[in-house]
C-alpha cells in the first residue's frame, strides 16, 4: 500500500474507496469486472487520489482481507483453552454483527471462497494449536477441518442471504457443535 501514515483524512478516503468497492463488487460479482475510472467515478475521488492509496483495484480487495484476518485471526490472540475458544467464537460473531453490511457485499462475490480458504486455514490452525495438548484423538485435524468448512459456509450463505438463520443461531450452534465435536 502507499500510503504509510494514515491521518483521520486518508482513513476517510480509504473507507470510502473500500465501500465504494465493496458496492461495486456486490454489482459486478466479480473482481475483474471492477474498474479504477468506475471506482472512483463513483467515489467522487479523482484517479491520482485512487492511486495515492493504492496500486489497483486488487489491492483494495487484499486491504479488505487483511483488516479482516486481522479482525478474526488475530496473532496476538492465544487461545489455550475451551473457554478461550468460546470467547473467540463470540469475538467472531460480533465483528461479524459490527461489519454485517459489509460482508454481505464482499462475500456476494465469486472470489470470497479463496477468502474463506485464508480464513479457514488461520482460524482452524489457531484451533488446532489451543487443543492439540488436550484433545487425545488422531483425527483433531480432520474434524477441525469439517468443523471449519461447516462453520464458514453456514456463514457464507448467510451474508449471501440465504440462510434463514440469525447470526445469534449460528454462533449458538458453532458453540453446541463444537462443544459435541471436541468433547
Amino acid at each position: 500500500m502507499k500510503v504509510q501514515c494514515l491521518n483521520s483524512s486518508s482513513v476517510k478516503t480509504r473507507n470510502l474507496i473500500k465501500k465504494t468497492f465493496a458496492e461495486l463488487i456486490n454489482e459486478k460479482k466479480q473482481l475483474d469486472k471492477i474498474t479504477v475510472t468506475e471506482l472512483v467515478k463513483r467515489a467522487e475521488l479523482t484517479r491520482s487520489t485512487f492511486y495515492t492509496h493504492y496500486d489497483n483495484i486488487y489491492e483494495v480487495a487484499h486491504d479488505y482481507q487483511l483488516q479482516t484476518i486481522e479482525l478474526l485471526c488475530s496473532e496476538d490472540l492465544k487461545l489455550y483453552s475451551r473457554q478461550d475458544i468460546m470467547n473467540y467464537f463470540d469475538n467472531i460473531i460480533q465483528c461479524l454483527k459490527d461489519n454485517e453490511e459489509t460482508y454481505k457485499l464482499l462475500l456476494s462475490a465469486d472470489e470470497s471462497l479463496l477468502f474463506l480458504e485464508k480464513l479457514k486455514k488461520i482460524a482452524g490452525q489457531k484451533i488446532y494449536d489451543a487443543l492439540k495438548d488436550n484433545y487425545m484423538n488422531k483425527y483433531l485435524d480432520l474434524n477441525i477441518s469439517f468443523f471449519m468448512n461447516g462453520i464458514l459456509m453456514e456463514f457464507l450463505k448467510y451474508f449471501r442471504n440465504e440462510s434463514h438463520y440469525s447470526l445469534d443461531e449460528l454462533s449458538l450452534n458453532m458453540k453446541t457443535w463444537f462443544e459435541k465435536i471436541f468433547d
